[in-house]
């Protein structure tokens, strides 16, 4: 799930939980948002912790150049 429906979900649950006030006969519009807002919350988090494990590895190089002046 990428980050942007991980967002929609969020946002579609949010607007069903807290400003619909319409009734469905047998659906809850309360609760499927609750579970849309859990189901984007759950995206976002494992997105990040996916991302996460993709960098690669920082390793510092050092490099010591040593110059010996030619005989005479």
């Amino acid at each position: 799930m990428r980050i942007g429906f991980s967002l929609f979900l969020l946002v579609v649950g949010a607007i069903l939980t807290f400003a619909v006030n319409a009734s469905i006969s047998g659906l809850d519009l309360k609760v499927v948002g609750w579970v849309l807002m859990l189901a984007g919350l759950v995206g976002i988090v494992l997105f990040f912790a996916v991302w996460n494990r993709r960098r690669p590895p920082t390793a510092l190089v050092s490099e010591n150049r040593v110059y010996e002046d030619p005989p005479l």
